[in-house]
């Protein structure tokens, strides 16, 4: 994964750029009608149930737009929440609050949306050994925010980007003309570049397993749309080799018993792409 201060960075960028298209050179509906020197409060009221997410991302958000507003926290990342919390107050400058409104709302909706699902797929594979892991089936320009939300409701993170791991997938071995000289090319590849990054291969069938293993150096195989007995087969073939992954034709009705397979990760594009926002408002005291 990536490092602290790079996600950091990301976060920073995503705060900038959000707030550079939604207020441009002024918010002129609260210029027009809130004088400068008004002062105020606002709650983060929840009209909804499950997890909280984006608590410490709406401060910094806030802090961005303006230093001098205030946060009182009164449920932290992480907790559940039900219909009629109140999750924080923000004091602070009027304009400031309405300024950064849109945003904190907007985030916190979608982070607390994903840190519920993931909860709940943490909570479905309990006691089997196995990790929930995202993808990069994330929205563009606020990847860092939807992970930190999978981090939040109990999930792992997978690699941040195509810069931070290795992962040769079909396309990737056919188009080097099979996996094993996509295996040796990469190899060859992160020694001439002095990069020191794990390799992930993508199986299709208990063939390809075979020969991943056979051509060796591989953190984990990630078995694709396999089957429940065929999942089993490959993690008794892989043993202590390497870890092991099971992805594709994965939700709530299938995903302990693929975790039962004995698989190390369970990796889901849905926790990402496939949420409804949980309800948020934020209301003036």
């Amino acid at each position: 994964m990536i490092t602290e201060q790079q996600f950091q960075n990301e976060l920073n960028l995503i705060i900038s750029n959000a707030i550079r298209e939604d207020v441009g050179d002024g918010d002129h509906s609260s210029l027009a009608c809130i004088p400068a020197s008004a002062q105020g409060s606002a709650k983060l009221l929840v009209k909804d149930s499950g997890i909280i997410a984006g608590v410490e991302f709406a401060k910094m958000v806030f802090n961005y737009v303006d230093s001098n507003m205030k946060v009182e926290t009164f449920i932290k990342d992480g907790t559940e929440v039900k219909y009629g919390d109140v999750v924080f107050h923000v004091h602070g400058s009027s304009q400031s609050i309405l300024k950064a409104e849109r945003l904190v709302l907007n985030s916190m909706q979608r982070m607390s949306a994903i840190a519920t699902k993931t909860k709940n797929y943490v909570k479905l594979i309990e006691g089997t050994g196995a990790k929930i892991l995202d993808t990069r089936k994330t929205t563009p320009n606020f990847r860092a925010c939807e992970k930190w939300a999978v981090k939040i409701g109990g999930g792992e993170n997978h690699r941040f980007a195509l810069y931070d791991m290795i992962m040769l997938k079909d396309n990737h071995n056919d188009f080097a003309g099979g996996i094993t000289a996509s295996i040796a090319k990469t190899k060859q590849y992160l020694k001439d570049n002095a990069k020191d990054l794990k390799i992930i291969v993508e199986a299709r069938n208990i063939e390809e397993v075979e020969e991943i293993l056979a051509a060796g150096g591989v953190y984990r195989i990630l078995l694709d749309n396999f089957d429940f007995e065929t999942t089993k087969k490959a993690v008794e073939i892989i043993g202590q080799q390497c870890l092991t992954e099971s992805s594709g034709n994965i939700n709530e009705k299938t995903i302990r018993e693929y975790a039962l397979c004995g698989v190390n990760y369970i990796s889901s594009g849905a926790l990402t792409h496939s949420v409804y926002n949980m309800d948020l408002s934020l209301k003036a005291l």
